[in-house]
């Protein structure tokens, strides 16, 4: 087989014609580290080593741009790279992030929990969700929400003041408020001792 064109295109890839057909997008910086040249013959064993590489570069680039952004979980990382890559460069980027450090489902669940317990105000219950939403396993999350002792009828007195105090004299509003509250994860019998202490 010979390479009879590479043509660069956005992104920094590189189309790859074999035989004058084309044949895979490869990373331009790849191609150009591997001295692989128009009228190069390679081979199918080489054709795979260059798609590996490929892969697993791009992976890592995307990998690090994402967690510039924000956090990730290591199932949700997975999932953004594996839409772009191969699985084996999805999981080896992973696995190289989780050891340089920039990957860690523990200490991500456990600033995501505080956030959605303090700040969105969300129950247990709810804040147990959201964090499997976000690609945490249960049993982490589980254990990680074990730390946090926040009241719930204090939390919803909070969230009242902050959000709904002005929607309990409508009883339209007022039932539309508790399935709110519902929403967030939050039992009737919390709610309820909120509303309550809220009104006194």
């Amino acid at each position: 087989m010979t390479i009879t064109e590479l043509k660069p295109v956005k992104k920094k890839l590189t189309l790859v014609y074999i035989d004058g057909e084309y044949a895979m997008k490869l990373d331009t910086e790849v191609l150009y580290e591997e001295c692989v040249r128009e009228g190069c013959v390679i081979d199918d064993e080489r054709l795979r080593e260059l798609l590996e590489k490929s892969d697993k570069k791009r992976a890592r680039e995307k990998a690090l741009w994402l967690l510039s952004q924000r956090d990730y979980s290591r199932k949700k990382l997975f999932e953004k790279l594996r839409s772009e890559t191969s699985e084996d460069a999805a999981e080896s980027v992973c696995d190289r992030m989780e050891e340089v450090g920039l990957l860690n489902d523990e200490s991500y669940s456990r600033r995501l929990a505080h956030d959605l317990i303090y700040l969105k105000k969300l129950s247990p219950r709810g804040a147990l969700y959201k964090l499997m939403e976000k690609g945490i396993e249960r049993e982490l999350a589980e254990e990680v929400l074990g730390e946090f002792d926040a009241d719930p009828v204090e939390q919803l007195v909070e969230l009242i003041e902050r959000k709904y105090a002005d929607k309990l004299d409508d009883e339209k509003l007022r039932r539309r408020t508790i399935a709110a509250l519902q929403r967030l994860g939050y039992s009737w019998s919390d709610i309820s001792a909120a509303i309550s202490q809220f009104e006194e």
